[in-house]
């Protein structure tokens, strides 16, 4: 393997889990760390990538025209420790012939566990009624007191089938769930046939689920598509999911219709903006579930995330391929 040079310096965005920093601080280079668990100040950004061979970053850090001209002409690689990355502008990128390494996989198995943690707290109301243990609203039993929607002979639509989409189809499937639909830019007839899941359009996904679960990667078309028109379509019954991005989402909207019950509930794992303001409505309402963006937030999976990284940062400042490389 080839040895790396002390003249060649990283730039690490946050304090990543310690495995993935280990293997960088062995590999030679001059290492420059933003020692902080809060994202880096964009000043501090533009500062500690100034001369940068690499980079690695997070979600939280805007790589755009501005951090590329002050990273100068020596950065050649870009790793981000996340499977998304609407954080990157993605073309100015391209048009500078930087690689780009991301780490898709590996945390397949931790967003689709939370998934289904976040589908039956909102479900069956969990929250809400741990809450009336504590406050003394638990006077006796009652038939209909905390009733919720169960998936069992259930209808569950998915928007985004991909690895992360199939995974959480795959845990649902076991709980008797009756029929799979999704949809998506094209059909997907290899992962559908393991849930013998329906490619189905958007309002008919909407109009027939029980439970709706977005998995899609952000993109122009999918930026707001969960909006008023989506939820009208909705069954009153329904249980909205989303942990794909909070842009997907038009939050305005989903508000009206959670507070007016046009659908049942809904649970998230991203907002807009994140985090979301305390005073945020939708904080508000018994009937909605968030959670701080923990998707892959299990020490397994953020120690790999964070060695698939360093491993994708050190190939693309050797020149080999990248265990993980976006291609651009």
């Amino acid at each position: 393997m080839q040895a790396l040079q002390r003249i060649m310096k990283v730039f690490v965005t946050r304090r990543i889990p310690p495995e993935g920093l280990a293997v960088i601080k062995q590999s030679g280079v001059t290492l420059e760390l933003w020692d902080s668990d809060e994202p880096v100040p964009r000043a501090e950004l533009l500062k500690g990538i100034s001369g940068a061979y690499g980079v690695v970053c997070l979600l939280s850090d805007k790589i755009d025209a501005e951090v590329l001209d002050a990273a100068g002409p020596n950065l050649k690689v870009i790793s981000t420790m996340s499977v998304g990355y609407d954080h990157l502008s993605v073309e100015e990128i391209k048009k500078r012939g930087i690689r780009v390494g991301y780490t898709p996989d590996v945390l397949t198995d931790a967003t689709a566990e939370l998934t289904v943690s976040l589908l039956l707290a909102t479900s069956r109301r969990l929250i809400e009624a741990a809450a009336e243990v504590k406050n003394g609203g638990w006077s006796s039993w009652k038939p209909l007191w905390m009733c919720g929607y169960q998936l069992s002979q259930s209808t569950v639509g998915i928007i985004g089938l991909g690895r992360i989409g199939l995974a959480i189809a795959h845990r649902l499937k076991p709980f008797g769930v009756k029929k799979f639909l999704y949809t998506g830019r094209q059909p997907r007839a290899s992962a559908a046939s393991e849930i013998e899941a329906e490619f189905v359009s958007l309002s008919k996904l909407a109009e027939e689920s029980d439970f709706i679960v977005v998995s899609c990667a952000l993109t122009s078309e999918t930026l707001g598509m969960c909006n008023k028109d989506f939820f009208s379509k909705m069954k009153k019954t329904a249980i909205f999911i989303n942990i794909s991005r909070g842009v997907v989402v038009n939050q305005d909207d989903l508000y009206q219709a959670l507070a007016t019950g046009q659908i049942a509930a809904a649970g998230l794992d991203v907002t807009t903006p994140e985090p979301l303001p305390t005073s945020h409505p939708l904080l508000t309402l018994k009937n909605c579930v968030i959670l701080p963006h923990i998707g892959s937030a299990t020490y397994s999976t953020r120690n790999t995330m964070s060695v698939l990284t360093a491993n994708n940062l050190l190939a693309g400042l050797r020149g080999e391929p990248m265990p993980s490389e976006l291609q651009l």
